[in-house]
C-alpha cells in the first residue's frame, strides 16, 4: 500500500511582480531574507510505489540505488575528487548522456549549521526551482566555459541536481518533489536570489534566478519514505529541450507529520550537474 502524509509545505504568498531572496551564512548575524510565504496542507506520497517509476524526463525526478564509496560527505576534498566522479558516471550510466560535468554541492544540516560548521546550511523550506528560462541557459553555458568544453553549446543539455541522504533514514524534514506534469507556467515566480559568504555580508559571492512556486491545488508532491543514504533523488531544474520534456520540478523539505519524536535531524548533500545530451 502507498504510504501518503499530509503535510503543510510553504508556497510564495500570490503575487503579481518579482521576489527576492537573501542567503547569509548561519553563523553570520543576519538572518535569511526571502519573499512571504503560506503553507497549504498537501498530501505528499512515497514515490516508491509509483508504476511506471518516475524518470527525470517525464516526471521531472528518478529514485534510484547507487550506494557510494565516499566515507565522509563533510570532506570537501574528497567529495570533489572522488564523489563527483561518482555522481558523473552514475548519470552517464542511467541517462546515457555523453558528459556530465559536476560543477557545485551543498550540505544541508540544521545541527552543524547551528554550529557554525562552514559551509553547511539549513534544509529549505520553500518549494521552488533552481533556474528559470532566463537563468538556466545563462548558467550552462557559463559552466561549459569554465570546463572548457564550449562545443557542447549546440547540444540538448539539462541541469539536474543529485540529492542524497548523509545518514538514513530521512525521516525529519525529507525533501517533497512535484510531479513536473502537475505544475502551469503561472505557478512560477522570477526570484531574484543572492548568496552571501561568511568573509562578505554586503556583496554577494554569486547572484542568480530561481523559480518561487505559487500554491496549486493540482500539484503532485512525492517524497521517498525512509529514504537512506545508498539512494539518491535525481531532480531536472532545467532542460534545452522544448518538445514536452519535462524542465521545471519544484521542490522543498516539509516537515513530515510521521516523523517519530526521537528522528534524527536530516542531514543531506546535493551536486548540482550540467548533463550533455547527444
Amino acid at each position: 500500500m502507498t504510504h501518503t502524509v499530509e503535510a503543510l509545505l510553504a508556497y510564495l504568498v500570490p503575487t503579481l511582480g518579482r521576489a527576492a531572496h537573501l542567503i547569509y551564512p548561519p553563523n553570520s548575524v543576519r538572518k535569511l531574507v526571502r519573499p512571504p510565504q503560506v503553507h497549504h496542507a498537501m498530501p505528499v506520497t512515497d514515490c516508491r510505489g509509483l508504476v511506471p517509476p518516475p524518470s527525470v524526463d517525464v516526471a521531472g525526478f528518478e529514485l534510484l540505488h547507487a550506494p557510494s564509496g565516499v566515507p565522509d560527505f563533510y570532506d570537501d576534498a574528497a567529495v570533489r575528487q572522488a564523489y563527483y566522479p561518482e555522481v558523473a558516471a552514475l548519470l552517464q550510466r542511467v541517462l546515457g548522456v555523453i558528459d556530465v560535468v559536476v560543477f557545485d554541492h551543498n550540505q544541508r544540516s540544521a545541527v552543524r549549521a547551528a554550529q557554525g560548521q562552514s559551509g553547511v546550511r539549513t534544509p529549505v523550506d520553500a518549494a521552488h526551482n533552481d533556474y528559470t528560462p532566463a537563468s538556466g541557459p545563462r548558467r550552462a553555458q557559463e559552466i561549459l566555459a569554465a570546463a572548457g568544453r564550449p562545443s557542447y553549446a549546440g547540444h540538448r543539455l539539462a541541469l539536474i541536481n543529485v540529492w542524497r541522504p548523509i545518514i538514513g533514514p530521512v525521516q525529519d524534514v525529507p525533501l517533497a518533489v512535484c510531479d513536473a506534469r502537475s505544475a502551469q507556467p503561472a505557478d512560477f515566480v522570477a526570484t531574484d536570489i543572492h548568496h552571501f559568504g561568511e568573509d562578505d555580508l554586503e556583496q554577494p559571492r554569486h547572484s542568480g534566478e530561481i523559480y518561487s512556486v505559487q500554491y496549486n491545488p493540482a500539484h503532485r508532491w512525492y517524497y521517498v519514505h525512509d529514504m537512506q543514504p545508498t539512494e539518491v533523488l535525481l531532480l531536472k531544474n532545467w532542460d534545452s529541450a522544448t518538445d514536452g520534456r519535462a524542465s521545471y520540478t519544484p521542490h522543498t523539505g516539509f516537515q513530515n507529520p510521521d516523523a517519530p519524536a526521537d528522528a534524527r535531524p536530516r542531514e543531506s548533500i546535493e551536486v548540482r550537474t550540467l548533463v550533455v545530451y547527444r
